[in-house]
């Protein structure tokens, strides 16, 4: 008989995965609520924290589909696991489940290497096209126009652009920046075997920036950890 290593090291926590996505997903929809249908007054700087604490929260549904794709939002239950992996992915810029967790699993099989499909040139902005043009492809780019031309006739359009289209894309710059960029690229490629390295010791900046997701090396040693437990191994 096997052992689920990830349901062992997260038997304390049985629920906890559980409940923090489902926060998180709550926050997300709160969030997105009323900034679809509050008035937009973009000459008020609350506004500008509201767009930012949106982009957080969409960087928490990718973290949230993340640690489903290592089995951790509900370890004990599979299928409620990779419902909040499925659901938190289509929110997030419609992605599909079925395509990133095996490139997720490649990106920990072979780190910043060839074989890497989170790995890039060393130029950043070529990195980053290259990231982009991998995780965004046209059928999301059409579906989401669909959806936005559809919900304009009962949502203003700057509101969705302020509060769904720039937060979207923010967060992924944020991911790709915090989450892949500095912590794989090139100074760091032979400093281990997972080819990364954690940003300095601070929890508060590490969850402001990505969800302590800096604290990379540890996630790449143990997987099995949580977003909310890393701050333990670091």
């Amino acid at each position: 008989m096997t052992v689920d290593k990830r349901a062992v090291v997260l038997e304390p926590y049985r629920y906890t995965g559980m409940l923090i996505a489902s926060l998180m997903l709550f926050m997300w929809v709160v969030s997105l609520g009323l900034g679809l249908y509050l008035p937009l007054d973009l000459s008020n700087p609350l506004t500008s924290l509201r767009i930012l604490i949106q982009t957080h929260l969409f960087t928490g549904l990718f973290i949230t589909a993340h640690d489903a794709m290592h089995g951790t939002v509900a370890p004990h239950r599979p299928q409620l696991n990779r419902f909040f992996g499925r659901l938190s992915l289509l929110l997030f810029a419609c992605n599909r489940w079925s395509r990133l967790l095996p490139a997720h699993h490649a990106h920990h099989r072979h780190p910043a290497s060839e074989e890497d499909p989170d790995y890039g040139p060393p130029s950043f902005f070529r990195w980053f096209f290259r990231f982009i043009t991998y995780y965004v492809r046209w059928h999301q780019i059409l579906v989401m126009a669909i959806l936005f031309n559809v919900a304009a006739f009962w949502i203003p359009k700057p509101n969705m652009v302020a509060f769904y289209i720039i937060p979207s894309l923010l967060s992924l710059l944020q991911l790709f920046y915090f989450g892949t960029y500095l912590p794989h690229r090139g100074e760091h490629e032979q400093a281990n075997i997972h080819r990364a390295r954690s940003q300095l010791k601070n929890h508060l900046c590490a969850f402001i920036t990505c969800y302590f997701f800096g604290y990379h090396q540890e996630h790449h040693e143990q997987p099995a950890v949580p977003w909310w437990r890393l701050p333990r191994v670091r």
